[in-house]
């Protein structure tokens, strides 16, 4: 006996729950499920568009569907703006820093740079730290003067980086030793911050004139006695 042919004694077995009742798949549900895949299909290319091929296909697909993701995509772009919007290693005093680091890191990731202006590796670590700002525009990177923030605090502990998410400090670096003081590179700082979740490798932006990810590794590392390492 097969179970899945339609006689009578089949029914009468169906009817009693002998056997499960015979699902009957019609032309329309075969249809009905082939445009449904059609357009999954369709949906699934038109996300993986920008604007501009969106602007392309104008004339070829349904308005409706084309503005539905067009605005999808401007929704995206404003709110990745928005995250964006530091981009910048900037000054502040020691009356900022409840507001600009402690009550900011709430929202977002704050980097703080204590320095001395003095101080080579300090020089260094703005450098760096004014590159990832460009590049990490959705982290806040902010410095000052080390004992302005730490009253009393000792030169031989600078630079010191203190990193700030969640609304407390996540992480602290004391001085440049662990990737070779002056040798220190920008990618050395960047992997750091990486492993803290402070900046977003995914949301990196190109530095200007930056065509090289490594060409910070080429430059020449001076300290103010005008000596070259």
């Amino acid at each position: 006996m097969n179970p899945d042919e339609d006689t009578e004694w089949n029914d009468i077995l169906r009817k009693h729950g002998i056997l499960p009742q015979q699902i009957k798949v019609t032309q329309n549900d075969i249809y009905d499920s082939a445009v449904a895949r059609a357009q999954e299909e369709e949906e699934r290319r038109l996300e993986k568009l920008d604007l501009d091929a969106l602007d392309e296909l104008e004339d070829e697909e349904d308005d409706q569907i084309l503005m539905q993701y067009r605005q999808q995509r401007l929704a995206e772009m404003q709110a990745q703006a928005a995250k964006e919007r530091f981009g910048e290693l900037v000054a502040i005093t020691e009356p900022d820093y409840k507001a600009e680091v402690t009550e900011a890191s709430a929202h977002t990731w704050v980097v703080v740079h204590l320095f001395r202006e003095s101080i080579p590796e300090c020089k260094l670590m703005n450098r760096i730290l004014g590159e990832l700002a460009q590049q990490y525009r959705a982290t806040k990177f902010v410095k000052i003067i080390s004992v302005e923030c730490i009253h009393n605090y000792p030169d031989a502990n600078l630079p010191t980086l203190l990193v700030y998410g969640k609304g407390d400090m996540q992480g602290q670096l004391v001085r440049l030793d662990r990737f070779g003081g002056m040798r220190t590179k920008r990618k050395d700082v960047e992997k750091y911050l990486v492993g803290l979740g402070a900046i977003d490798p995914t949301a990196k932006h190109a530095l200007a004139g930056d065509s090289d990810e490594e060409s910070d590794d080429e430059r020449p590392v001076y300290v103010d006695l005008g000596k070259r390492l």
